[in-house]
């Protein structure tokens, strides 16, 4: 029996304010609009009460962003996929911004679970003078409770159409890939940040975000498995690679903190929700 969910929010500006209106089909929810910066950003929970995705299962989550307004969206807890008796589960994301939009993408982590037949997918879609921030967290296994991702396979997706494509199947069989030195080398979380513009980014503004991100990494424990890159002029992107989800998403949140007031001028306070 599969439990599929869809949730589409929409952000508009409203004089000074950001509005989210939502609507949902099946288990998925957001909370109440928050706004800890005042007006002008709110800040959204997504709920997904099940707790994970098994075999069957389909999350798909739809998000627009209308001219001017500002939305945050993160998550109160992992997405976890279960193991499969067979059927693949799936949780599409897509993301569209309006010209002058900004978005924040920060779920927490995804655990891909032993024995998950499993796909994340999530395309983003910008007009000229929009700017989405966010990140992927993925990690294989549970190696702090010694339940290492033994059986099955997980797909990774994120696309700019046109502009940007990374994707990864990593099989759990797949010992060279996760295990060699120009695999995963041993490490079984792997973690990006990225800021995405809707048009060509200046050169000294995309510089200067790398020159940021290389001096936290310099001076992070992981220092040694993470590189900060831009592979487009539109796109400036941080890779991490971490034996498990904390050290990663302490690195991430540190580059985030500050990309968020190089490109955008804005103090980061994080989610009360992350310190729940």
């Amino acid at each position: 029996m599969t439990w599929n969910a869809s949730l589409a929010l929409d952000y508009t500006r409203h004089a000074d304010k950001t509005v989210a209106h939502f609507r949902h089909d099946g288990p998925l929810r957001i909370l109440q609009s928050l706004y800890p910066e005042g007006q002008a950003i709110c800040h959204n929970v997504i709920v997904h009460p099940p707790g994970g995705l098994v075999g069957g299962d389909t999350l798909d989550l739809t998000f627009t962003v209308g001219a001017g307004a500002h939305g945050l969206v993160t998550t109160p807890g992992a997405t976890r996929f279960y193991r499969s008796q067979g059927e693949p589960a799936l949780q599409r994301t897509r993301i569209t911004l309006d010209a002058g939009a900004r978005m924040e993408w920060l779920p927490l982590e995804t655990i891909a679970y032993s024995g998950c037949l499993a796909e994340n997918r999530l395309t983003l879609q910008l007009a000229p003078g929009a700017e989405l921030m966010g990140w992927d967290v993925t990690a294989f296994g549970l190696p702090a409770a010694q339940q290492p991702f033994a059986q099955g396979h997980f797909s990774q997706h994120i696309e700019v159409p046109g502009v940007w494509l990374e994707r990864a199947r990593i099989k759990a069989s797949d010992t060279l890939l996760l295990d060699s030195p120009l695999g995963m080398a041993g490490h079984r979380c792997i973690a990006s940040l990225f800021f995405v513009a809707g048009s060509k980014l200046a050169r000294q503004r995309r510089e200067q975000a790398l020159d940021a991100a290389r001096q936290i990494i310099d001076a992070h424990a992981l220092s040694g498995a993470a590189g900060a890159t831009s592979p487009d002029g539109q796109i400036v992107v941080v890779r991490v690679l971490a034996p498990m989800v904390e050290p990663a998403m302490d690195l991430l949140k540190q580059v985030w903190k500050v990309w968020r007031g190089h490109f955008w001028n804005q103090a980061a306070p994080s989610p009360r929700i992350w310190s729940v």
